[in-house]
This record gives structure tokens, C-alpha cells and sequence, in this order.
């Protein structure tokens, strides 16, 4: 039986397991698709659920909780605007988990985490960044 057992606390203190689960929850709406071991993955899903399907619903107060469980605004937007008008058909299972082998060092279960109907060019986010810093560097005489 299982019972009065509630929550997978993967050997953290709530405050870290909280901490965890909020930077995961805004990787993965940031990124739409993340790699991390199979039990965060397991613990991260109905979370990730819960968000999108606050952010469908749109009133004032969904949107005051949605910040405050994210605790970051862009990501709370990209749920609102751009995920909840991509889910408004959907009734659930907004993500889906991937199992993606062992980790080369310990051995740990890998998996990925994705939204269901992900955008592909979200990964490369961060990347158009790095790639127009690199070249105004490049751009710049070398100071002799």
C-alpha cells in the first residue's frame, strides 16, 4: 500500500527540492525540451502540467500564481501568450518523458522532458546570442 506517502524527495531539503523543480519548471518552458535524470523528470511532469493549465485559464489570479510559482515574469508570459494558445484543444498531458540511457559517470537513468507539440527553434535561444557576441568580438580591432 502506499499510502501517506505524497511526494518523491529525491535525497534534497524541501527548500532545494522547491528550488529545483522552479528552475526546472522555467528551463523547460524556456527551452521546451530538457535532458536531467529520469526521476526529477518523473517529479518535474505534473508540475509542468499544472502550469500550463493555469495559464490556459487566463483570469488575474491564475496569472498572479503563475508568477509566483515561476517567479519569473518572461517565463510566465510564454506560458499565457504562447503555450496556453498551442494547448487550448489539448484536455491534458501537455509533456511527455523520453527515456535517453545511463549517464557516462554514475550510471544514473537519463531522460528528456518535452512539451508535446514543442517548437524546435526554442533551443536555440540562447545560441543567437552567443553567435552575435562572438562576431562583434570578431568585428573589433585587436588593441596593440
Amino acid at each position: 500500500m502506499r499510502h501517506r506517502f505524497g511526494y518523491k524527495k529525491l535525497n534534497r531539503t524541501s527548500e532545494h527540492r522547491k528550488a529545483l523543480i522552479k528552475n526546472m519548471l522555467n528551463s523547460l518552458i524556456k527551452y521546451e525540451q530538457i535532458t536531467t535524470t529520469l526521476p526529477k523528470a518523473k517529479v518535474l511532469k505534473p508540475q509542468a502540467d499544472k502550469i500550463i493549465t493555469l495559464g490556459k485559464k487566463g483570469n488575474l489570479q491564475n496569472t498572479k500564481i503563475l508568477v509566483s510559482k515561476l517567479q519569473d515574469i518572461k517565463s510566465a508570459n510564454k506560458v499565457k501568450k504562447n503555450l496556453a494558445k498551442r494547448f487550448e484543444t489539448r484536455k491534458g498531458g501537455y509533456t511527455r518523458i523520453i527515456k535517453a540511457g545511463f549517464r557516462y559517470g554514475d550510471n544514473a537513468p537519463l531522460a528528456i522532458i518535452e512539451f508535446v507539440d514543442r517548437d524546435v527553434e526554442a533551443k536555440r535561444v540562447d545560441r543567437k546570442k552567443k553567435e552575435a557576441k562572438k562576431n562583434q568580438e570578431e568585428k573589433k580591432p585587436a588593441s596593440a
